[in-house]
């Protein structure tokens, strides 16, 4: 149930957009004083569970240390769709368009809300077809924008998910992740939890103008030592780096300082990933904010939603020293949904509890133990591979010789 003050409800949802009013599961559209510009749309969710095909080969060489065990599917969770944090590059843009809603504004300010989200989760979960497998949270669009605090969805799912011990795992830029790190504790003694934090930027003049919803960089590393002080792991996705903004080596350097003083328990990157939907609205930020680069930019993604082949070895070639000089582990990633990757994908004893970390717990804590704290608490669209990942796929495939060129770095 939602405590708006002074929000403006449209019942009959007259001036809801065109692929809006389609819905006969939209509720009610809400506007309030504490997010200006900003509608949200409730709707009830007819089911929680978004089922990711694979897009990585088996063929295709694993780059981790680790075996991987094979699927040909994955599991997701988005709880909200289009996301307040207006990341100028985000890859989920594109999803907006399913409802007559554009990838640019309406994607930042236009926000469906699965209000009942976690009451058909715990009805999914329940059934006896459900084989407890990973479910990754983050990966699309942020479950902890900032409507969160308002709506209060992320309590219950956690709840339902570890009463079910099904593994799951959270990436976000939002620091309201701290209000449930007790929650999440209690769920990390019934299944594997895996958390990882998204900060790409470290310079907080471009971090504010590029994804101007965004905590800054001081707050996530903050919420990360907070996690890590409750004694679970938490990665930071350094993703995604910006081609000629954000790759020279005094930022990484700065970066991977900061980012290991948080305690971070390891560390993912990547370059940019721009699909079509995405390209058009960074595009028309760059032009704003950077149009020297304008011309770089386009030849750069020219063949594709990538980085070419060679700036993303250039780039491994740079970062891979930073790394060990500040004596970070390299993270692991779903190779399906591209959330951190959980132990239970892992080949090595699949159903076994996480032991990422080290809080003495003598016995487990009861599924109404779980709801009581929750209650106490105040679908994937072409997502971007990691870089090693790309690098090995296209050696296998015989295609990094097309790289264009020459660079331009």
């Amino acid at each position: 149930m939602m405590r708006w003050n002074q929000q403006d409800i449209n019942g009959e949802q007259t001036d809801a957009l065109p692929g809006l009013a389609k819905l006969n599961n939209l509720v009610r559209t809400v506007r309030t004083p504490e997010f200006a510009g900003m509608t949200f749309y409730e709707v009830l969710a007819k089911s929680a569970l978004n089922k990711v095909p694979g897009r990585v080969p088996s063929a295709v060489p694993n780059t981790t240390r680790t075996p991987i065990a094979s699927a040909a599917f994955g599991w997701t969770i988005n709880p909200m769709r289009g996301c307040q944090h207006a990341c100028a590059y985000c890859f989920a843009r594109p999803t907006h368009g399913y409802l007559d809603l554009d990838a640019g504004k309406d994607f930042d300010t236009q926000i469906i809300v699965k209000v009942n989200v976690a009451e058909v989760l715990a009805r999914e979960l329940a059934k006896p077809s459900w084989a407890r497998q990973p479910v990754a949270m983050g990966t699309n669009t942020d479950p902890y924008q900032r409507a969160e605090g308002r709506y209060q969805l992320m309590p219950g799912i956690i709840a339902v998910l570890a009463e079910s011990r099904t593994p799951f795992s959270i990436l976000t830029k939002g620091t309201l992740l701290r209000r449930d790190i007790p929650l999440l504790v209690e769920a990390s003694r019934e299944t594997n939890v895996e958390l990882a934090m998204s900060i790409a930027i470290y310079d907080d003049d471009l971090q504010q103008s590029v994804e101007p919803g965004t905590p800054t960089a001081k707050a996530r590393l903050a919420t990360v030592t907070a996690v890590r002080e409750a004694g679970m792991n938490c990665s930071v996705f350094l993703m995604p780096i910006l081609p000629f903004l954000t790759d020279t080596t005094e930022h990484l350097d700065n970066a991977l300082q900061q980012i290991k003083a948080s305690g971070a328990s390891s560390v993912l990157y990547s370059s940019m990933y721009l699909k079509p939907g995405t390209k058009e609205w960074f595009m028309l930020w760059l032009e704003r904010e950077h149009p020297e680069l304008v011309t770089k930019y386009l030849e750069f993604y020219s063949g594709g939603p990538y980085a070419p082949v060679a700036y993303r070895k250039w780039l491994a070639d740079r970062i891979k020293p930073l790394m060990r000089k500040h004596r970070l582990e390299r993270g692991r990633e779903d190779p399906i949904t591209g959330g951190p990757l959980t132990p239970s994908l892992l080949s090595s004893s699949p159903s076994s509890p996480s032991l990422s970390l080290s809080l003495s717990s003598p016995s487990p804590s009861s599924p109404s133990s779980l709801l009581a704290l929750a209650r106490a608490s105040p679908e994937t669209a072409g997502r971007s591979f990691s870089d090693e990942e790309l690098l090995a796929r296209e050696s296998f495939d015989n295609r990094a010789a097309t790289a264009p060129q020459p660079m331009l770095f």
